[in-house]
């Protein structure tokens, strides 16, 4: 992709190398596990704009341990990926436990990170997600289980501010990360009951950054833009950065927060053209990651982020979303105008946003934080989200 003109960045006292165990992440730049996006294609064509850590789809440990054909494909990792980064979801510690066990004894992953933030209902209404720190119990007895098993591979653990403004639940869940011996510890800096409105609350990030002080915080919310990541680091002190929403149709941002954190000038974004080559080379990664035919209808859902703010007609995006073969996408390729400059209002926010909601949480679960007792049918055969 062609630089084009660059644009020089608000400075920022950067943060040292980032270190996740034996592993040195520099840029201190992490992509954001995501249900049905970050699966081996996209971490590829992320990778190529920038070094970091980057993160599979969440993988539901009992789904890992009964080797779920849809999970065992669900981990695949690309050749030259180092470290291999796997999100682990688990509500119950023996789970969890045995799934850590099997990731160690097969060699299946570098690094493991814990899902404590998912805010969907399904997995909320479980115990949970977002839901399951407000239990400090059980939530340790998760993490202590992982950690033991891991041995020497790094566990990390990400979670949200709280359930809802007056179930907050992020400083209890760093400290206890810390103590079981988490290697970092990452928030979104949005309740559950936000979703992914508004706007995220950075102060929390740097309230968990004065309260744990043994090992990373890396900050998550918001981060659309290098500046933005700048911003965050600058504001709370943060060790690091997670991106999630902010790369959709965007991977090159990983250039740019590479190119941020040292101080270098970012490159303009992309020509309309350029966009297209970085559409076409998601297309043949997935297709060769899930065939042809489930690639490309993989891909329909990233043709909205990709072309977001470029001037591409109602009937072309219909069509692109459409989608269904390589050829179909080249032909429509074929009939933008690749000359069109990146639009400087195509930044800011993508994917999943809606409204906040009430949490659905298991029966009484707010009754008794230190309760320890793992909701019936809490871990789920589904992994992904």
């Amino acid at each position: 992709m062609a630089a084009g003109q660059c644009r020089n960045l608000k400075g920022v006292s950067v943060p040292s190398t980032l270190k996740i165990g034996p592993f040195a992440v520099d840029p201190p730049v992490v992509l954001a596990p995501m249900a049905g996006i970050t699966n081996v294609a996209f971490r590829q064509l992320c990778r190529r704009y920038g070094a970091g850590l980057y993160v599979c789809e969440m993988i539901t440990a009992r789904a890992l341990v009964e080797r779920d054909p849809m999970t065992m494909h669900m981990i695949t990792f690309d050749e030259g990926e180092n470290p291999r980064s796997m999100q682990l979801y688990g509500v119950d510690p023996r789970n969890v436990g045995e799934a850590t066990k099997m990731i160690v004894d097969e060699n299946l992953a570098d690094h493991m990170d814990m899902n404590f933030g998912c805010p969907v209902p399904k997995v909320t209404r479980k115990g949970g997600g977002a839901a399951l720190p407000y239990k400090r119990e059980l939530f340790r007895q998760i993490v202590r289980a992982a950690v033991r098993n891991a041995k020497d591979m790094p566990v990390t653990v990400k979670f949200r501010i709280g359930i809802d403004d007056d179930h907050l639940t992020y400083l209890d869940a760093g400290r206890i990360a810390a103590d079981e011996g988490a290697q970092a510890v990452a928030l979104h800096a949005r309740t559950a009951s936000q979703r992914y409105s508004g706007k995220a609350d950075w102060s929390a990030i740097a309230r968990l950054k004065e309260a744990v002080t043994s090992v990373p915080v890396l900050g998550n919310g918001d981060i659309f833009s290098a500046q933005d990541a700048l911003d965050m680091v600058a504001q709370t002190g943060c060790d690091g950065v997670v991106v999630g929403r902010g790369c959709l149709g965007r991977p090159w941002l990983f250039r740019d927060l590479q190119a941020a954190f040292r101080g270098e000038p970012v490159p303009a974004g992309p020509t309309l053209g350029e966009v297209a080559e970085v559409l076409r080379t998601h297309a043949e990664l997935l297709a060769a990651h899930d065939g042809e035919d489930k690639g490309l209808r993989d891909l329909r859902k990233h043709m909205a982020w990709y072309w977001h703010g470029f001037p591409v007609g109602g009937d072309t995006r219909r069509a692109f979303a459409m989608v269904s073969s390589l050829q179909q996408l080249d032909d429509l390729i074929g009939t933008l105008d690749k000359s069109v400059p990146f639009p400087e209002h195509a930044e800011g926010p993508r994917g999943r946003q809606g409204s906040a909601a009430k949490v659905v949480l298991p029966e009484g679960w707010l009754d008794d934080p230190e309760d320890a007792t793992v909701p019936a049918g809490a871990d789920v055969m589904h992994s992904g989200g």
